[in-house]
């Protein structure tokens, strides 16, 4: 009979006391840590600028010679105009309706004057119109990109 209690005991013993347990494993109800992830800021998106090229159509343009300008901005149809016209510089905004093809640009000068152009665009980047001078002074006026 103590063989027969010892061999029960003994097998008792070596079903119910042993279990494998791994080591650094995550449980199911755990997960694993993320691996460290590098963020970098996006790149800058470069702002359109137009040009503008003036070319007289009259004597007081002529006198004055080609002139260049630029429209920075000109998305969603707002944009900041300038132009230098000899020792003045002019500055102020490009405009158009949305969904126009027709805008109006007008800017004021540093030393008294002004220029009011209307255009229209034939695309997103190109477009012709006229501009005028408060000195009477006439052209035609090119945007490109």
């Amino acid at each position: 009979m103590f063989k027969k209690i010892t061999l029960i005991a003994t097998i008792g013993a070596a079903l119910s006391g042993c279990y494998i347990v791994p080591i650094n494993q995550a449980t199911p109800n755990q997960s694993s840590p993320a691996a460290a992830v590098a963020v970098y800021p996006a790149a800058p998106v470069p702002t359109p600028v137009l040009t503008a090229r003036l070319y007289p159509t009259n004597d007081k343009a002529a006198r004055i010679g080609r002139l260049n300008g630029t429209i920075s901005r000109p998305e969603k149809g707002y944009g900041l105009f300038t132009v230098t016209a000899g020792d003045e510089t002019f500055s102020g905004e490009a405009t158009r309706e949305q969904g126009s093809a027709k805008g109006t640009a007008n800017a004021t000068g540093n030393r008294g004057g002004y220029l009011k152009c209307d255009y229209s665009m034939t695309n997103y980047t190109l477009g012709t119109g006229t501009c005028e001078f408060s000195n009477g002074a006439r052209f035609d006026m090119h945007i490109t990109e």
